[in-house]
């Protein structure tokens, strides 16, 4: 199915609303068997907030009690490709000593971002830090993080919607898509 939005370009669903909402609420029943029905989420910003407002309401949904919080990380600066150093822009504010944590977030690509995330925080005396992600991009990663729940094994495509961007459009797209030459 093609869709055109705005500014003018076409999107090509490559997962669409439904199929990503059955495959979520899966997750979520695997994550609390696991990890139990007490964590702390942290959703790494900007793209993971769709991903990460369903996977919470999917989590209460099998029991789960959540703390939520948000973390900003940068490797991209102006860039489309990693410069290899990471930034944190916005950090947590719960503690998160002797609890267990999910972190959360869009795609996993180099994994250097996501890598940081879980580096910082078990440092910070989390029990255990366990990642999810919606889409990953294995043949792009540059440093050891294998997730531990994942929503769909991505092709090596730029993807939009469902969170994920292209220069700040497509966010709002309730599937996610590739952009069309």
């Amino acid at each position: 199915m093609t869709r055109i939005v705005p500014p003018s370009q076409t999107v090509s669903e490559l997962y669409g609303a439904d199929v990503i909402a059955a495959r979520i609420e899966a997750l979520a029943g695997t994550i609390v068997a696991d990890l139990g029905t007490d964590l702390v989420g942290v959703a790494v910003l900007k793209g993971s907030f769709m991903y990460a407002a369903d996977l919470l309401r999917a989590l209460h949904r099998h029991g789960a009690h959540v703390e939520v919080d948000f973390m900003m990380l940068s490797s991209y600066g102006a860039g489309t490709e990693s410069s290899g150093q990471v930034r944190v822009l916005r950090d947590i504010t719960s503690p998160v000593e002797g609890r267990t944590v999910l972190l959360i977030d869009d795609i996993l690509e180099s994994g250097r971002t996501l890598a940081y995330a879980k580096d910082l925080l078990s440092a910070r005396g989390a029990e255990r830090v366990a990642v999810t992600v919606l889409l990953e991009k294995p043949g792009k990663r540059a440093t050891q993080i294998d997730p531990e729940y994942v929503g769909f094994t991505c092709p090596d495509l730029f993807v939009v919607g469902y969170g994920m961007d292209c220069a700040h459009c497509f966010r709002e797209l309730p599937f996610i898509g590739v952009m069309d030459p």
